[in-house]
């Protein structure tokens, strides 16, 4: 089975597969000893080098994806793409992007208990339903003057007809909104690469 792991950085993202994929926008290709997470993550924030795709193809990826992060700081997260009765899809907004609700997921909790809390608690809802995991993705940033991977896994989530939304103002988010699929530009126009990649497969 074919495998990719895509870490984004900014507006950049490295791309490692064991394959060739279709249609990449900015493709650079890249060596092995070129791989240095924070170093690419400080080159995404210039100008010159926003919106590039760095792509390095292997056939043993896990064991090289293993090998990069090894000596990263990783916070594990999770988070969900949540429908509605209505069809509608959950976002929030938070920092001024709009965002899928997720978080930090506690010391002896499973990935699975953290998503569906943190969109409760985010969104001020209860799930009723919680589907299989959609994918796991991986962001790099700066906390605290220390170089951090993020990695979340995002589930399938369900509620049933329209609750009212209660945005948690604490972890900055200025609003809860139920978005029908036919919207998705005004996401699209004002999100992260992360959570564009996310609901395209919606």
């Amino acid at each position: 089975m074919a495998q990719i792991y895509k870490i984004y950085m900014n507006e950049c993202q490295l791309i490692l597969a064991d394959f060739l994929p279709k249609k990449l926008p900015n493709v650079q290709t890249i060596g092995l000893q070129d791989i240095d997470l924070e170093k690419l993550f400080q080159a995404s924030k210039h100008k010159t080098t926003k919106g590039i795709t760095y792509l390095y193809i292997h056939r043993d990826i896990k064991k090289v994806f293993k090998s990069i992060i090894q000596n990263l700081e990783i916070i594990k997260a999770a988070g969900g793409l949540v429908k509605n009765g209505d069809g509608a899809y959950l976002f929030i907004h938070r920092l001024g992007k709009w965002d899928l609700p997720k978080g930090k997921v506690e010391d002896n909790e499973k990935m699975r208990e953290a998503a569906v809390r943190e969109v409760e608690e985010e969104c001020g809802i209860r799930i009723d339903y919680l589907g299989p995991k959609l994918q796991t993705t991986y962001h790099t940033y700066m906390m605290r003057g220390k170089f951090v991977l993020k990695q979340t896994n995002w589930y399938e989530m369900g509620v049933n007809k329209s609750p009212k939304l209660i945005p948690q103002t604490e972890e900055d988010i200025t609003e809860a909104r139920w978005i029908d699929k036919d919207d998705f530009d005004m996401v699209r126009e004002n999100t992260y690469p992360l959570i564009a990649q996310i609901v395209k497969g919606v």
